[in-house]
């Protein structure tokens, strides 16, 4: 009776129950790696959670300050595509100050990605609090290079290099990748998930039973639904407060770093 009933046992573990949906070998050799670890499933969970919270919340602070700059200069300091985009668009016609004006925050953006890696590279353990407090001292500079009437070109760089480095912050929620400024990526992996959901597919870094492509791609939403609403508010408190209207994602940015342990 024994052999049978570890034999029952084990079939169970492998289908998730009798009346479970089966596992593929592969998700079960992954949640078997992932057990040999040592971290409690739950507490995989727990940090996933929070990583997503954390991502959403600097997604927002992304899609308002891109909102923000759009709004007062003209560009992204995000959404380096649309400047792309813009900068040809304007070149075609023959426009080349303003095919200018767009390029300008892509050399700036791609600069605070660098120095973000950097300092990520440096120490792995301390980089959240450290971004965050850096991009809220930008963020604050470019307040003062507006309400000291500097020119408008020097708030694009500010702006388009802070975007930069908080865009190296988080990329990752547990095993998926994600994006804070560059939402094409987040629907771009929303949508696959929902493929490989419906097919099944084992899921790559799998970190628990929980994490599954539905998870995954309710994260992905989550995270480009921070960014729309944190556009929308961008918009609508730029066109009230101008400049002061950068001081709110400043004080979300320090509270952040004064708040959130090392990495996870």
């Amino acid at each position: 009776m024994v052999l049978p009933l570890v034999a029952e046992i084990d079939r169970q573990s492998v289908t998730g129950g009798l009346g479970g949906k089966r596992m593929s070998v592969t998700e079960n050799q992954q949640l078997t790696d992932v057990s040999r670890i040592g971290i409690p499933a739950s507490s995989r969970q727990r940090a996933a959670r929070v990583q997503g919270w954390r991502a959403a919340g600097r997604a927002l602070i992304s899609g308002y300050v891109d909102s923000y700059t759009l709004l007062n200069f003209g560009v992204y300091a995000s959404f380096m595509s649309g400047n792309t985009t813009s900068a040809g668009l304007h070149a075609g016609h023959a426009k080349l100050a303003l095919a200018g004006h767009s390029l300008l925050p892509i050399p700036f953006f791609v600069l605070g990605i660098f120095i973000g890696t950097l300092l990520v590279l440096a120490n792995p353990h301390r980089e959240l609090p450290r971004h965050s407090f850096l991009v809220a001292a930008l963020l604050t500079f470019d307040v003062a290079v507006i309400y000291f009437g500097w020119p408008g070109w020097l708030s694009i760089t500010v702006l388009s290099t802070a975007m930069g480095l908080m865009n190296t912050s988080v990329t990752h929620v547990g095993g998926q990748a994600v994006s804070l400024g560059f939402v094409t990526g987040d629907l771009n992996n929303f949508a696959q998930r929902l493929a490989m959901g419906i097919r099944q597919d084992p899921v790559p870094q799998m970190q628990g039973s929980w994490d599954n492509h539905w998870w995954r791609a309710a994260l992905l939403a989550g995270i480009w639904t921070a960014f729309l609403i944190g556009a929308a508010l961008g918009a609508a408190l730029a066109s009230r407060f101008t400049m002061w209207a950068l001081l709110l994602p400043v004080l979300i940015l320090l509270v952040f770093g004064l708040l959130e342990p090392a990495a996870i």
